[in-house]
């Protein structure tokens, strides 16, 4: 274990209404452990797949566990009042995906001084110290793979950088690693950075913008999400440049990433929702639960896959990301449509 120091259609405003009204697995009996998971929004696929992940863990689905999953809709105003009301339902554990690192803090202080566990997924606090436990990917690294997707090795190149939400942790830590990776690459210029806020129509429009504020300069354009980096695709295709010609980079692997890099219009990383989500459920179980617990997410190395489960020290996990090249899409598409 790495101790802590991403075919069917389907309807995000649907999903997100029915996680805010009653995005629950209940089971009956009070010895049953309480879970409940304070999410940052519901707004983007790859938060929809995660929250959809948590749901089929197998301690869930059979009864085991109550799971309630809440939509912060990326407003830490809103996670800061759930976080009051879960704690007045006396769960046994929380889990804070935060909206905002800095403003994360303080509910999670709070829960911690009432001496409930909180653990931390996805996206950080920057008092890491407060967690239990911290299950996620390594962002800085994210950056550096991001950077190098949008660039030749050796050869100048003009970029431009889509930012997530300011504040969020993945956007200052994509951001970083993105800035560490360019500085062993001295003659490409980053002519634009600005936030898009996730947003597929916040990034096409921004992306229109700098086409044509930059007419014929553009060599690559790093978008901090898939989200982002759609809506750079479609701003390329709209002005009427070939997306082949202008080199596109997401990070998650959200469904239509992986068919635009099936068409070879732009690269992405899998951000692992599923490993994600579901290791998430094993450490918090393993710690409620103590040494006896076994694990049943597919990434540990008990259960075939890459890292380890370590009974008794279970304070943080990267999940490692997944370049999605053409000799992998076709599978992980596949493996999607399964799920």
């Amino acid at each position: 274990m790495k101790v802590f120091t991403g075919k069917n259609k389907w309807s995000v405003a649907a999903l997100a209404t029915s996680f805010m009204l009653a995005s629950s697995v209940v089971a009956s009996g009070a010895d049953k452990p309480r879970i409940a998971i304070i999410h940052q929004s519901f707004d983007t696929e790859y938060n929809v797949i995660w929250a959809d992940a948590a749901k089929k863990h197998p301690a869930v689905t059979d009864g085991s566990v109550e799971l309630t999953i809440l939509d912060g809709r990326q407003d830490p105003s809103v996670q800061a009042g759930m976080m009051d009301t879960v704690l007045g339902q006396k769960y046994n554990a929380i889990v804070f995906i935060p909206v905002d690192s800095e403003a994360g803090n303080d509910p999670v202080r709070k829960a911690k001084e009432a001496g409930v566990p909180v653990f931390g997924a996805n996206t950080l606090i920057t008092d890491q110290s407060l967690y239990t436990a911290f299950v996620g990917s390594d962002d800085v690294e994210a950056g550096r793979l991001l950077a190098k997707a949008v660039t030749t090795p050796n050869q100048p190149g003009n970029i431009v950088i889509l930012e997530g939400k300011i504040g969020h942790s993945a956007q200052v830590q994509r951001l970083q690693g993105i800035k560490e990776a360019l500085k062993d690459m001295p003659d490409v210029k980053i002519l634009e950075t600005k936030t898009a806020n996730w947003s597929r129509a916040e990034a096409q429009a921004l992306v229109e913008n700098w086409i044509t504020a930059h007419p014929g300069k553009i060599t690559g354009i790093a978008a901090e999400n898939d989200e982002m980096a759609l809506g750079a695709l479609d701003a390329v295709k709209s002005a009427g440049l070939d997306p082949k010609k202008v080199k596109i980079a997401g990070i998650d692997g959200i469904d239509d990433a992986l068919n635009a890099v099936k068409r070879g219009e732009m690269q992405s990383v899998l951000q692992d929702a599923t490993n994600q989500a579901q290791g998430l459920i094993d450490v918090v179980l393993g710690n409620l639960e103590g040494e006896s617990f076994k694990p049943s997410a597919t990434m540990w190395k008990v259960n075939g896959g890459t890292v380890d489960w370590t009974p008794g020290q279970h304070t943080g996990v990267m999940v490692p990301w997944v370049p999605v090249t053409p000799e992998n899409v076709d599978a992980l598409i596949a493996s999607r449509t399964k799920k």
